[in-house]
C-alpha cells in the first residue's frame, strides 16, 4: 500500500480497525480484519428495485466519498473522474450528463437549484440543475472530500489540509478563510461542516469543534471534543470526520474517533452529556434517538435526553457500514460487500437485506420518504422502494 502524502500531512485511508494493522495495509474490499458472515434473517421488509444506472467508472480506486444527492425530483451523481449526472428520481430517465475534465473527490450537495461539489485538485464548481452548466468555479486551499455546505448566503468549503473558507453561493468569490493547526498523522477525510444561518459549526482533526461567526469567519467558541492520548501517532489519532447534528431545540450532537459522543449547548458549547463511544460518521438523528455507526460498525440508538443506550445491534461488526441513513422507520446501511442492509429504528433488528453491488458500497444511501438511492464503488447507481 502506498500511503497518500499531502505536505505537510501525512493522511492514511484507513477504518479504525485496520489502524492496529498498518503493516497489513487493508482496504475496504479487502479488509485485514474479520467481518461477521451474514446469517439469515426474518425479513419484515421487501426492498423493491425501481430502476438502475451506471455512473461513469465509480469513485476510483482511492473510494473517494462521492455520494449522490438529490432535491426535488432529481438525483445527482458522479463519479472520481468528473462525470456528473442527472436522472429523474422516480423513472431514472438520464436528463443530463456533464465532463468537468478534472476529477471529483466530494459528496455532492444540491440545494436551491444548484450542484455544489469539491475536486482533487482543490475547486469548488458550482453546476446548474436544469441542464449541468457550470455557474462558476473557485479555488481553495487544498482537496475537498467533505460535501460542500450552504446558508442562504454562504458555501462553506472544508480541505483535507484543515481550512474552512466560505465563498459567496452566486459568484463563488472568496468570503473569508480559517486555518487550524493540524496533527501529522490524519484519517484520510476531513469533518463535513454543518452550516446555518449565522454560525458554521467545524469539526477538526485536532478533535476540536470550532463555532464560526459566519460574517467574518472568526471563531465565537471552540473545546476539545477528542483528546490524543497513547504513544504512537495512530494511537493519538482524534479525528472528528463526521458531521455534527442540531435538534430543533438547540442541542448539538457530535461524534470523534478514539473520542466521545457529545451533546452540547449549541449557542455556548456547555456540555449536556457525553459516553465513550467511537465514530467517524455522521449519526441521524430521528426524534429522541440518535442513531450511530461505530468504528466496529456496532449499530446503536442513543436516547438524547440522558446518553443512554437504548439498543445496539452487532450482527454487521466490522463490515464498514457506511454512515446511516433513515427510509420510513428503518435505518439504511450499505456495506464492504455491496449489501444493503435495514434495522428497524424503534427495535433495532435487522429487517431486511438486498446485494446492489460486488464492488461494494462506501458512501451513504440518499432517501426521501420510503424511496432509497443507493450507489455502489463502481458507480452503479440503483433506487429502491421499501416496504411496508
Amino acid at each position: 500500500m502506498n500511503p497518500m502524502f499531502s505536505t505537510p500531512i501525512m493522511r492514511v485511508a484507513l477504518g479504525a480497525t485496520a489502524l492496529a494493522l498498518l503493516a497489513g495495509c487493508a482496504t475496504q474490499s479487502e479488509p485485514a480484519y474479520t467481518p461477521k458472515e451474514l446469517s439469515s434473517i426474518e425479513e419484515s421488509s421487501t426492498l423493491e428495485s425501481l430502476w438502475q444506472r451506471d455512473v461513469g467508472d465509480g469513485l476510483g480506486r482511492a473510494r473517494y466519498p462521492i455520494a449522490p444527492a438529490r432535491e426535488g425530483d432529481n438525483v445527482f451523481a458522479a463519479d472520481a473522474e468528473g462525470v456528473v449526472m442527472s436522472f429523474a428520481a422516480d423513472s431514472g430517465e438520464e436528463r443530463w450528463e456533464v465532463d468537468l475534465e478534472t476529477p471529483v473527490s466530494s459528496a455532492l450537495t444540491a440545494i436551491a437549484g444548484q450542484v455544489y461539489l469539491g475536486t482533487r485538485n482543490g475547486e469548488v464548481i458550482s453546476l446548474d440543475q436544469r441542464d449541468g452548466s457550470v455557474n462558476w468555479r473557485s479555488r481553495v486551499s487544498s482537496e475537498v472530500l467533505a460535501a460542500p455546505q450552504a446558508n442562504p448566503q454562504l458555501l462553506v468549503v472544508q480541505s483535507i489540509d484543515g481550512q474552512v473558507t466560505a465563498l459567496d453561493r452566486e459568484s463563488g468569490e472568496e468570503r473569508w478563510v480559517y486555518t487550524s493547526s493540524q496533527p501529522s498523522l490524519t484519517l484520510r477525510g476531513t469533518g463535513t461542516p454543518l452550516v446555518i444561518e449565522p454560525v458554521s459549526f467545524v469539526g477538526l482533526a485536532n478533535g476540536r469543534l470550532a463555532t464560526l461567526d459566519n460574517r467574518n469567519g472568526q471563531p465565537l467558541w471552540d473545546m476539545q471534543i477528542a483528546t490524543p492520548s497513547g504513544r504512537s501517532e495512530v494511537e493519538r489519532l482524534v479525528d472528528l470526520t463526521g458531521q455534527p447534528v442540531l435538534s430543533q431545540d438547540g442541542r448539538l450532537f457530535v461524534t470523534s474517533y478514539n473520542g466521545r459522543l457529545v451533546a452540547l449547548e449549541a449557542t455556548r458549547g456547555s456540555v449536556i452529556w457525553e459516553r465513550e463511544l467511537s465514530s467517524r460518521h455522521a449519526p441521524v438523528l430521528v426524534g429522541d434517538y440518535l442513531f450511530v455507526v461505530t468504528d466496529e460498525s456496532h449499530v446503536v440508538a442513543i436516547d438524547t435526553n440522558n446518553g443512554q443506550e437504548v439498543w445496539r445491534n452487532d450482527e454487521l461488526e466490522d463490515r464498514w457500514l457506511t454512515a446511516p441513513a433513515f427510509a420510513d422507520g428503518r435505518l439504511v446501511f450499505g456495506d464492504f460487500e455491496g449489501y444493503l442492509h435495514l434495522i428497524d429504528a424503534r427495535e433495532g433488528d435487522l429487517v431486511g437485506r438486498t446485494e446492489i453491488d460486488g464492488s461494494g458500497i462506501s458512501v451513504p444511501a440518499v432517501t426521501e420518504g420510503d424511496v432509497i438511492h443507493v450507489l455502489a464503488n463502481d458507480g452503479h447507481l440503483e433506487t429502491l422502494e421499501v416496504s411496508p
